[in-house]
């Protein structure tokens, strides 16, 4: 955002409720002992920004209190305040929100072309950020938030989670024992791993764009203006926002985008890439729009030691192996040809401890287990491939600067450009 549009922020104060249900104050964090410190009294506080959709799902947090809740749109505002405590207050504007000194946490369920640059703003404002996927709309944009959220210091939690919890897919089991498997060189090194539907994932193809988008009248409700922020102006329509809105470039990047950093991210952290990025991306695709996102048939993505990621979007195969080495393959159902495998991995000690709770990496001020840091490339995934499908060419990445080698058109997708105010 420009710096006249920039509201001046201060750290956060005493801890107070909102007017008309009592007031109570507890000496702040920086108060007591510096920045990292944490009173054991003090309630973490928070604020959700966009809830239309997912944001609706995430209004409670173990270990914290909702104070406020932000939208573009008035009747999704409307809506979610009818549900919520009386002391909960209503915004149309998100720097509004990041003004108040009573809130520790900003959660980020808006459109993607959003995420980086809330969260931005969110960390100059000395809040925490739970940001939903994928991280940021360009790799540029991962990047500042990266850069960023480190600077002030901030606690950043990227909501997706099944590098840590929960069932994976088609497998049956949480991630841990496959990396186990992977870390201790079961199947053998280097390895292939499929990501499509013979292997347990779909890519949600339905979110894809429409180009017989007739200008159409704004709802009286939405802020349309505010809702495309840093997007290029297009005119209305209802397929452009909320639901659908995935099936544009301006702010996603169809079921890739939607689906990608969920599956991405724990291939990333099995093939234990979460400080670097593949070095060659290979496309096969339709010839894409300008405006609305297409489907492709298969990207692979290869890394400096020969490591490969598959993305399958066609699945014509019934059976293919997830992963694939030179010591033996897993297949989804945790199947595999490698002799007692599940007996070997129970055997085996357990991964590397990550902290999965938010609430206690803002208590304590430690890393959460995805970051700004792997979550930025984690999403650096999904864009590469993006950008693959959008230019339909082959592509080679330098993943220590960032940038492709030798393909200027590439290297403009990295960073486009912001609509005025807005930028980082």
């Amino acid at each position: 955002m420009s710096k006249a549009s920039r509201p001046t922020l201060n750290r956060r104060g005493f801890l107070k409720t909102a007017a008309g249900i009592g007031l109570f104050t507890i000496v702040p964090r920086h108060a007591l002992g510096g920045e990292g410190y944490t009173a054991p009294s003090e309630e973490l506080t928070k604020a959700v920004i966009g809830v239309g959709g997912m944001g609706q799902g995430h209004l409670t947090m173990p270990g914290s209190r909702l104070l406020a809740v932000c939208d573009v749109d008035r009747g999704h505002l409307n809506d979610v305040l009818s549900r919520c405590e009386s002391y909960v207050k209503g915004y149309a504007d998100f720097r509004e929100v990041l003004q108040r000194d009573d809130i520790d946490i900003v959660h980020i369920p808006t459109p993607p072309h959003w995420h980086a640059l809330i969260s931005v703003a969110a960390a100059e404002a000395g809040k925490d950020i739970w940001c939903e996927k994928p991280m940021a709309r360009t790799i540029y944009e991962g990047q500042k938030v990266v850069e960023v959220v480190q600077k002030h210091e901030r606690i950043f939690r990227l909501n997706t989670w099944f590098r840590f919890q929960g069932d994976f897919y088609d497998f049956g089991t949480t991630v841990e024992p496959i990396k186990k498997a992977v870390e201790n060189r079961l199947f053998g090194w280097p390895l292939k791993v499929t990501v499509g539907m013979a292997t347990g994932f779909t890519w949600k193809f339905q979110w894809v764009g429409r180009t017989d988008l007739a200008p159409q009248p704004v709802p009286a409700e939405l802020d349309y203006e505010m809702w495309l922020g840093p997007a290029p102006y297009k005119p209305y329509h209802p397929h452009r926002v909320h639901q659908t809105f995935r099936g544009y470039w301006d702010y996603d990047g169809g079921g890739l985008g939607d689906m990608g950093q969920h599956y991405l991210d724990p291939v990333q952290y099995l093939l234990e890439k979460d400080d670097t990025s593949p070095v060659e991306i290979e496309v096969d695709a339709p010839q894409q729009h300008p405006d609305a996102v297409g489907t492709w048939r298969r990207i692979v993505m290869r890394y400096a030691d020969g490591c490969e990621i598959i993305f399958d979007g066609e699945s014509k195969a019934d059976r293919v192996p997830f992963i694939e080495g030179p010591e033996g393959k897993l297949y989804k159902g945790f199947e595999s040809d490698v002799k007692g495998l599940k007996e070997k991995v129970d055997a085996l000690p357990a991964p590397a401890p990550q902290i999965t709770d938010f609430s206690e990496a803002v208590r304590t001020r430690q890393k959460f287990a995805l970051n700004e840091s792997n979550g930025h490339r984690s999403c650096t995934l999904v864009n590469l491939g993006t950008i693959a499908v959008r230019l339909g060419r082959n592509l080679k990445f330098d993943p220590v600067a960032q940038r492709f080698i030798g393909d200027e058109g590439a290297n403009r997708l990295l960073q486009q450009p912001m609509r005025g105010p807005w930028h980082l």
